[in-house]
């Protein structure tokens, strides 16, 4: 007697489901949250609703940035707590709601809002502040890009980044220690060179395996041949 040998099917995929899923880890990937927030999320409960909060954390930065309260020393740390508070709860939060697409770029404009108001304060160089904020955009638009060619960067990146939050602590511990052009040159450096290089990298590396993959197709083209091939398309810039 012959047996067959039986299959296990595998559980079909809910699409709500499915689209659910990937609309929550992309927007988590568009928030930009480093090993702080990584930390925490699992111990906030529900968290605050994600749209008011960081709402709430723009327009109260916007504020203080208006009433001219900043000044060198701990009162420069004023705009990050606020941030800090307001928006970090927010991450336990599915981001499902109508109007949760919005929560990234608020998070973002509003750490760029922080950067501003900070650097001002320590009298960092505006080309400084500038650059810093250009590789920050990119990292965003760059995670963008990616996700929306369904390539998702690895998390190793969003934590080596350091987050939103890391990268704010560190720019008010600098300016309330009058130490903000040094802190904003040193991060600025760190963060181009991990940011270039990675992204880089992981492009050179998908462009290497869509022409293996392309030169596999073809039937009449040797194994040595479709390597040479690729490592040629890889190295054309």
């Amino acid at each position: 007697m012959i047996t067959h040998p039986q299959t296990t099917a595998e559980p079909v995929l809910d699409p709500d489901e499915e689209r659910r899923r990937v609309q929550t880890a992309r927007l988590l990937a568009y928030r930009d949250d480093g090993p702080l927030v990584a930390a925490l999320r699992g111990r906030m409960g529900p968290g605050l609703p994600a749209v008011p909060a960081t709402l709430l954390a723009l327009a109260a930065i916007a504020g203080i940035g208006v009433a001219g309260v900043l000044g060198p020393g701990p009162i420069a740390l004023a705009p990050v707590l606020v941030m800090m508070v307001l928006v970090i709860p927010t991450a336990a939060r599915d981001h499902l709601g109508r109007f949760d697409w919005l929560v990234p770029p608020l998070i973002r404009g509003t750490e760029f809002l922080v950067v501003l108001l900070v650097c001002a304060t320590d009298d960092v160089p505006k080309w400084l502040t500038f650059v810093l904020l250009y590789v920050v955009g990119y990292h965003t638009y760059d995670t963008v890009y990616r996700t929306r060619q369904k390539i998702w960067p690895p998390s190793w990146v969003f934590m080596a980044g350091l987050g939103w939050e890391l990268r704010l602590l560190l720019i008010g511990a600098g300016a309330a220690l009058g130490l903000a052009t040094w802190v904003v040159a040193a991060l600025t450096l760190y963060l181009g060179v991990l940011f270039a290089v990675e992204s880089v990298t992981s492009w050179v590396r998908l462009d290497r395996a869509s022409a293996l993959t392309e030169a596999s197709d073809d039937l009449e083209q040797s194994p040595e041949e479709a390597q040479e091939q690729a490592t040629g398309e890889a190295d054309t810039p």
